[in-house]
């Protein structure tokens, strides 16, 4: 009956096949585009709509041409569009990834250009800084605790060369280690930071997370802003094991310094550039506290598990012991 009426005999009179399929096909396209790039992915009524419709035009084809090689491709094409429209909606609700992430690179950019983000020659100085302050540590040297031995390299890595440059002075970096122990404490108080508690991840962690809300303070971050720069820079480092070869606070410990000074630092410019980060700071450090208690004891500062439980690992501790 449906192709009886006298509006799809018209309809089959005055557009052809192929007319109607690339209409169709280019409409599907424009609704994929359209939900893909804008905030909200499209709505539901919509997608539904495109779906009657194809269902429609695909009848409408399969009998228009019923022995025809490229039906089976007509129906693919017609039919796909939707379902890929359905799909994208149903993965990524009313957030489409592409205009999300465009929008926090852009984000990114912009602080960077207005001087609200850190760069340049700054990173090469924190990596040699976080280096040479884990190495004096490992050589027995007079370091300072921050908040840990094995992290004293973090804090000291992004601060120093600030000072040295002259773009922070000594009261800029007074209030910086201020907010950083303001951190820490919470840390120590919710969860821990002792590698042989939390793993790693209390130590280096730690360190990152008081490293990122120091910088954020620096660049006029709000306390909002360097909450977010602690979360994301422990949330990163989750999961951390504390596994030293052969017990000493050498290896992996003085490279891991690096890693939570280059981590604090985009974790800095990520919330000076207004990223916001999913879970609340003290949900995250929570976390942490959750995770390290699940940690095996292996990989608790014994030296048993992880790096230190390697062939290699094995080796070097068997140096160690017999020198």
């Amino acid at each position: 009956m449906f192709f009886r009426l006298p509006v799809v005999r018209f309809f089959n009179r005055v557009i052809n096949r192929a007319t109607v399929t690339v209409a169709l096909v280019l409409l599907q396209i424009g609704w994929l585009l359209w939900a893909f790039f804008s905030l909200t992915a499209g709505k539901v009524w919509v997608n539904a709509g495109l779906n009657v419709l194809s269902l429609f035009i695909t009848l409408y084809l399969v009998r228009k041409d019923e022995n025809s090689d490229y039906k089976i491709i007509w129906l693919v094409l017609i039919g796909l569009m939707p379902l890929l429209g359905g799909a994208l909606y149903l993965a990524f609700g009313n957030k489409a990834p592409a205009k999300y992430l465009r929008e926090r690179m852009q984000k990114v950019e912009q602080a960077h250009q207005a001087g609200r983000s850190y760069g340049g020659d700054y990173l090469a100085e924190v990596t040699a800084e976080a280096l040479k302050t884990a190495e004096c540590n490992a050589c027995m040297k007079r370091i300072v605790a921050a908040p840990t031995a094995g992290s004293c390299g973090v804090l000291p890595a992004v601060l120093l060369p600030l000072a040295r440059a002259g773009e922070a002075d000594e009261e800029a970096i007074c209030e910086a280690l201020y907010v950083a122990a303001g951190f820490g404490q919470v840390i120590a108080a919710r969860a821990t930071l002792a590698g042989a508690e939390g793993g790693c991840q209390a130590e280096v962690g730690a360190a990152s997370a008081m490293a990122a809300a120091a910088l954020c303070h620096l660049k006029g971050g709000t306390p909002e802003q360097c909450a977010a720069a602690a979360a994301m820079a422990l949330g990163n480092l989750l999961g951390l094991v504390c596994d030293p070869v052969a017990g000493l606070v050498e290896v992996p410990c003085i490279k891991r310094n690096v890693v939570g000074s280059v981590n604090a630092v985009s974790c800095a410019n990520m919330a000076l550039a207004g990223v916001d980060y999913a879970i609340p700071c003290d949900e995250v450090i929570d976390a942490m506290a959750e995770v390290g208690n699940a940690m095996s004891k292996d990989l608790r500062e014994t030296g048993i598990g992880g790096l230190a439980g390697t062939p290699t690992g094995c080796k070097i501790a068997e140096i160690v012991t017999m020198s």
